[in-house]
Protein backbone atom coordinates (compact mmCIF):
# COMPACT_ATOMS: atom_id res chain seq x y z
CA UNK A 1 0.00 0.00 0.00
CA UNK A 2 1.39 3.86 -0.99
CA UNK A 3 0.91 5.78 1.93
CA UNK A 4 1.52 8.68 0.31
CA UNK A 5 -1.74 8.40 -2.09
CA UNK A 6 -3.60 9.15 1.61
CA UNK A 7 -1.58 12.32 2.38
CA UNK A 8 -1.83 15.16 -0.22
CA UNK A 9 -0.19 18.10 0.13
CA UNK A 10 -2.30 21.14 0.78
CA UNK A 11 -0.19 24.51 -0.69
CA UNK A 12 0.07 27.52 0.94
CA UNK A 13 -0.72 26.47 4.78
CA UNK A 14 -0.99 27.37 7.24
CA UNK A 15 1.12 30.59 5.35
CA UNK A 16 2.13 31.32 2.05
CA UNK A 17 5.00 28.74 0.64
CA UNK A 18 4.13 25.88 2.99
CA UNK A 19 3.20 22.45 1.51
CA UNK A 20 1.69 21.33 4.29
CA UNK A 21 1.25 17.28 4.61
CA UNK A 22 -2.60 16.33 5.53
CA UNK A 23 -3.12 12.86 7.11
CA UNK A 24 -6.72 13.82 8.12
CA UNK A 25 -7.77 10.92 4.84
CA UNK A 26 -5.17 8.46 6.00
CA UNK A 27 -6.76 8.72 9.12
CA UNK A 28 -10.14 7.92 7.56
CA UNK A 29 -8.39 4.76 6.23
CA UNK A 30 -8.68 2.07 8.66
CA UNK A 31 -6.48 0.02 6.45
CA UNK A 32 -3.98 2.56 5.37
CA UNK A 33 -3.93 3.82 9.60
CA UNK A 34 -3.04 0.10 10.41
CA UNK A 35 -0.52 0.00 7.85
CA UNK A 36 0.93 3.22 9.15
CA UNK A 37 0.77 2.45 12.64
CA UNK A 38 2.51 -1.42 12.10
CA UNK A 39 5.21 0.19 10.49
CA UNK A 40 6.06 3.09 12.67
CA UNK A 41 6.09 0.77 15.58
CA UNK A 42 9.09 -1.38 13.91
CA UNK A 43 10.74 1.55 13.31
CA UNK A 44 12.86 0.97 16.87
CA UNK A 45 12.65 -2.00 18.42
CA UNK A 46 10.63 -1.66 21.31
CA UNK A 47 13.09 -3.44 23.86
CA UNK A 48 14.79 -0.10 23.34
CA UNK A 49 12.25 2.20 25.00
CA UNK A 50 10.12 1.98 28.27
CA UNK A 51 7.61 5.19 27.44
CA UNK A 52 5.99 6.71 23.89
CA UNK A 53 5.53 10.31 24.11
CA UNK A 54 3.44 11.85 20.93
CA UNK A 55 4.03 15.33 20.21
CA UNK A 56 0.54 17.79 19.82
CA UNK A 57 -1.68 17.34 18.07
CA UNK A 58 -1.17 14.65 15.17
CA UNK A 59 1.52 12.97 17.19
CA UNK A 60 -0.80 12.25 20.15
CA UNK A 61 -2.61 10.26 17.08
CA UNK A 62 0.00 8.01 16.09
CA UNK A 63 1.99 7.98 19.24
CA UNK A 64 -1.27 6.62 21.49
CA UNK A 65 -2.11 3.99 18.64
CA UNK A 66 1.66 2.36 18.52
CA UNK A 67 1.31 2.97 22.50
CA UNK A 68 -1.78 0.30 22.73
CA UNK A 69 -0.33 -1.85 19.92
CA UNK A 70 2.94 -1.90 21.45
CA UNK A 71 1.61 -1.74 25.77
CA UNK A 72 3.85 1.22 26.33
CA UNK A 73 2.85 4.28 28.63
CA UNK A 74 1.98 7.62 26.54
CA UNK A 75 2.89 10.64 27.59
CA UNK A 76 1.89 13.84 26.05
CA UNK A 77 4.00 16.42 24.47
CA UNK A 78 1.26 19.26 24.57
CA UNK A 79 1.86 23.28 22.96
CA UNK A 80 2.02 25.49 26.35
CA UNK A 81 -0.88 26.64 29.01
CA UNK A 82 -2.51 23.03 28.06
CA UNK A 83 -1.42 20.99 30.77
CA UNK A 84 -2.05 21.30 34.76
CA UNK A 85 1.14 22.20 36.54
CA UNK A 86 3.66 21.50 37.76
CA UNK A 87 5.73 21.52 33.73
CA UNK A 88 8.96 22.05 32.08
CA UNK A 89 8.95 24.00 29.34
CA UNK A 90 10.68 24.89 25.88
CA UNK A 91 10.60 27.29 23.42
CA UNK A 92 11.94 26.35 19.64
CA UNK A 93 11.54 27.66 16.27
CA UNK A 94 9.25 26.62 13.62
CA UNK A 95 9.96 26.59 9.57
CA UNK A 96 7.05 29.84 10.19
CA UNK A 97 7.39 30.97 13.66
CA UNK A 98 7.97 30.36 16.74
CA UNK A 99 5.90 28.30 19.58
CA UNK A 100 6.70 26.68 23.17
CA UNK A 101 6.05 22.65 24.13
CA UNK A 102 5.25 21.34 28.10
CA UNK A 103 5.38 18.23 29.49
CA UNK A 104 3.83 17.43 32.98
CA UNK A 105 7.01 17.39 35.87
CA UNK A 106 5.66 13.91 36.55
CA UNK A 107 5.33 11.28 34.09
CA UNK A 108 8.19 10.50 33.27
CA UNK A 109 11.64 9.72 35.89
CA UNK A 110 14.99 9.37 35.41
CA UNK A 111 15.82 5.90 33.94
CA UNK A 112 12.73 5.84 31.70
CA UNK A 113 14.06 5.59 28.15
CA UNK A 114 11.63 7.54 25.47
CA UNK A 115 10.40 6.66 22.04
CA UNK A 116 9.12 10.10 20.42
CA UNK A 117 6.28 10.12 17.48
CA UNK A 118 4.89 12.63 15.67
CA UNK A 119 3.55 12.30 11.95
CA UNK A 120 5.84 14.34 9.96
CA UNK A 121 9.40 15.57 10.47
CA UNK A 122 10.46 18.87 8.50
CA UNK A 123 13.07 21.32 9.93
CA UNK A 124 13.13 18.93 13.00
CA UNK A 125 12.69 22.08 15.51
CA UNK A 126 9.89 20.16 17.64
CA UNK A 127 11.55 17.09 17.90
CA UNK A 128 14.73 18.41 19.46
CA UNK A 129 12.75 20.70 21.15
CA UNK A 130 10.67 17.54 22.73
CA UNK A 131 14.07 15.83 23.07
CA UNK A 132 14.94 19.09 25.52
CA UNK A 133 11.55 18.73 27.55
CA UNK A 134 12.91 14.68 28.13
CA UNK A 135 16.21 15.36 29.03
CA UNK A 136 14.67 17.91 31.96
CA UNK A 137 12.90 15.25 33.74
CA UNK A 138 15.88 13.05 33.99
CA UNK A 139 14.69 10.85 31.09
CA UNK A 140 16.68 9.91 27.68
CA UNK A 141 15.21 10.04 23.76
CA UNK A 142 15.79 6.75 22.03
CA UNK A 143 14.30 8.34 18.99
CA UNK A 144 12.40 9.80 16.81
CA UNK A 145 9.36 7.63 14.54
CA UNK A 146 7.71 9.46 12.25
CA UNK A 147 5.03 8.84 9.24
CA UNK A 148 6.85 10.96 6.84
CA UNK A 149 10.37 13.15 6.37
CA UNK A 150 9.74 15.58 4.10
CA UNK A 151 12.71 15.32 2.16
CA UNK A 152 15.16 18.42 1.24
CA UNK A 153 14.65 20.01 5.19
CA UNK A 154 17.13 17.85 6.59
CA UNK A 155 15.50 17.37 9.52
CA UNK A 156 16.57 14.04 10.44
CA UNK A 157 20.36 14.97 9.67
CA UNK A 158 19.74 18.20 11.79
CA UNK A 159 18.21 15.50 14.25
CA UNK A 160 21.15 13.12 14.05
CA UNK A 161 23.75 15.77 14.56
CA UNK A 162 22.06 16.89 18.16
CA UNK A 163 22.60 12.92 19.10
CA UNK A 164 18.60 12.06 18.44
CA UNK A 165 18.11 9.32 15.90
CA UNK A 166 15.18 10.04 13.46
CA UNK A 167 13.50 6.67 11.31
CA UNK A 168 10.49 8.04 9.13
CA UNK A 169 8.21 5.29 7.32
CA UNK A 170 8.73 7.46 4.50
CA UNK A 171 10.41 10.10 2.78
CA UNK A 172 8.50 12.48 0.62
Amino acid sequence: MNLLDHIPIVFDFPKKGIGFRDVSPLLANPAALDHAIQGMSGLFDPQSYTHIAGVESRGFIFGMAMSRHLGKPFVMVRKANKLPPETFRVSYDLEYGQDHLEIRRDVLKPFDTVLVVDDVLATGGTALATQSLIAKSGASTVGLAVLLEIGGLNGASLCLSRGLRAKALMVA
